[in-house]
């Protein structure tokens, strides 16, 4: 634990991320705030808080990094049905606290209490107002069914957390949000951050921590055309 950095809590400078802990999965720093300020710099610099109640803040860098390239996002023959039977509604930040509130709700397999808590929810929701965080949503009937929500650091879609209350409804919107920016970036791609079974069915890879890096960095300048509220309808 010795290169393990200590973070001051009024303002925070993030170490380079080689520096994080091998094990377990790229511990970096603890303490700090999650100020929006501090949470963009985290991000610009590949890094985001990760802990649970009545843990300190930790901070995070994965070696390697999952990512989604928008253009190799898989759609199972199953999704591929869902999506010519059901009637979905997209839209883009028209709920963002709902959906945070929905992916911090206890989940039927989970163990333990949610890694969203109270201090992380108004450090993203304060990022939502100032126009970097944002949450795609799947409604059906008027109703949130599921969703995603994350950072956007100019090309690059740092995902957080995704909450589905139908079947397939966080799949689809992590389908949406690949097209989403296909459509609206040129080189942009989607950090997953940590790796699980459900993501690499649906695309998701594995690279170094040092290419993330040099990608993040190429890309975090690079406007990308996000519209300020979007919906589509999926019949």
């Amino acid at each position: 634990m010795m290169d393990l950095a200590l973070l001051d809590s009024d303002h925070p400078v993030f170490p380079c991320p080689s520096k994080a802990l091998v094990d377990p999965d790229g511990l970096l720093a603890v303490g700090g705030n999650l100020q929006p300020s501090t949470l963009l710099a985290a991000y610009r610099q590949g890094v985001f808080p990760w802990y649970e109640d009545g843990q300190p803040l930790l901070w995070w860098s994965p070696d390697p990094r999952t990512v989604i390239f928008p253009n190799d996002i898989k759609i199972s023959r199953s999704l591929r049905k869902a999506f010519n039977q059901k009637k979905w509604e997209i839209r883009l930040d028209t709920a963002f606290l709902s959906v945070i509130e929905s992916c911090a709700a206890p989940r039927k397999k989970s163990h333990g209490d949610t890694w969203i808590t109270d201090e992380m929810k108004a450090g993203y929701v304060a990022l939502h107002a100032k126009g970097y965080a944002h949450s795609l949503e799947v409604w059906r009937d008027e109703q949130l069914i599921g969703g995603l929500y994350g950072v956007l650091i100019g090309s690059v879609f740092c995902g957080e957390s995704m909450f589905s209350l139908e079947r397939d409804a966080s799949k689809v919107a992590l389908v949406q949000l690949a097209m989403l920016m296909r459509q609206n970036t040129k080189e942009g791609f989607i950090d997953c951050q940590l790796s699980n079974d459900h993501l690499h069915s649906m695309g998701a890879v594995t690279i170094s921590r040092q290419e993330f890096l040099e990608k993040l960095m190429s890309l975090s300048d690079e406007p990308c055309r996000w519209p300020d509220q979007w919906q589509c309808k999926i019949t």
